[in-house]
């Protein structure tokens, strides 16, 4: 009997120690799949030690210390920063261009965030825009629309872990170049409609969102549409271009920090929580299965499609959560259509907030011809 017994032993450990796998690896696996918590790890709190009406005294971390234009976000509290002005051992003294939202005052504890502006382009800039409704696959999906004179469309898709206030911040660039805009909220995000499983799916799924937008655009009038996407967003972009019916009508792409490489960013996401490496190979497996990636259906999930059309690729080497190494690769490939714009000292989707200036120009060389 002593050996049957030390066989049921072992195969209840082993069951359990499987179990416990598996729920760890759908746990971890959650930080990259979940739209509330996708993306990487917001960075630590930061207490204010002064607020004056044009400057803000930070205690002094990488991030607050960090060169270009961000956002100051606490709670029921937004704010705009520009460069750092003076640094001390322990203060950052940086300009303090606006307060969107609430109030900033010392003793109150503030993240950095590279989403520089909050609310909608005309609460943020004044701009004229209207709320419109794309008809999506699963329901309406909300938008901004911001007229411009030209027939060409840029419709803008956020990354993991934003929703479309990311693109506030190349809103007023894109208006001055008088393009029409389209800023397009897909679903998970506020106001639109849930996936099935309540999943991202690192752009396998959200491109049809992407695609409806297109559709809208085209029967609305434009002759030609810019992609433009940040993140998984651009992973949607390089989806629909390979993929949507209208994809004809697609002159360029702007494709920034990109995630071309689901795997590594799902790694990224579970590290950036400090989970032991340990754990990555199961949230890898989970993510996998969960999101519909396996690679028995579809073996290039880990890469889209290379783009066919004009592209422009901002990304730095110090994105820790998407492959900078793969957007070289990509550059690389297709030297006679894709320009290469690097943004060193940003993190993941903060490229614009690095260097507003040179990315803007950037912008204005590859954007000029698809007018």
């Amino acid at each position: 009997m002593r050996p049957r017994v030390a066989v049921a032993v072992a195969a209840t450990a082993l069951v359990g120690a499987g179990t416990a796998a598996l729920a760890a690896g759908r746990y971890v696996s959650g930080f990259a799949l979940k739209p509330s918590v996708a993306g990487p790890q917001p960075e630590g709190l930061i207490a204010v030690r002064e607020a004056g009406k044009d400057t803000i005294v930070l205690t002094r971390t990488a991030a607050s210390a960090r060169h270009g234009v961000y956002g100051l976000v606490g709670i029921d509290t937004h704010a705009t920063v520009g460069d750092v002005i003076e640094q001390e051992q322990y203060a950052v003294t940086r300009r303090l261009t606006r307060v969107q939202r609430g109030e900033i005052a010392p003793g109150g504890f503030v993240r950095m965030s590279a989403q520089a502006y909050c609310g909608d382009p005309g609460r943020a800039f004044g701009l004229d825009f209207t709320d419109v409704e794309v008809p999506g696959e699963l329901g309406p999906l909300p938008a901004w629309y911001l007229p411009g004179a030209r027939s060409t469309w840029v419709i803008s898709v956020h990354g993991l872990g934003t929703t479309r206030e990311q693109a506030l911040n190349v809103v007023p660039v894109l208006h001055r170049f008088r393009f029409q805009h389209l800023v397009l909220g897909y679903r998970n995000d506020p106001g639109a409609p849930a996936s099935p499983d309540g999943l991202d799916h690192l752009g396998d799924t959200e491109w049809h969102d992407l695609d409806a937008a297109m559709q809208y655009a085209a029967d609305n009038g434009a002759k030609r549409i810019v992609l433009y996407g940040w993140s998984t967003g651009a992973t949607m972009a390089l989806w629909a271009l390979d993929r949507s019916p209208v994809r004809g009508r697609v002159a360029g792409l702007v494709l920034d920090s990109p995630v071309l490489d689901w795997r590594s960013t799902v790694k990224a996401a579970v590290t950036s929580r400090g989970l032991p490496s340990a754990l990555r190979p199961l949230a890898v497996r989970a993510a996998e299965g969960r999101a519909g990636l396996q690679a028995a259906r579809q073996t290039d999930a880990a890469a889209p499609p290379d783009p066919v059309k004009p592209t422009l690729i901002v990304h730095g080497p110090d994105d820790t959560f998407a492959s900078w190494d793969a957007s070289r690769a990509l550059a690389a490939r297709h030297p006679d259509r894709t320009a290469f714009h690097e943004v060193p000292g940003a993190p993941h989707a903060a490229m614009w907030n690095a260097d507003p200036k040179g990315y803007e120009e950037a912008l204005r060389r590859f954007l000029t011809p698809l007018m």
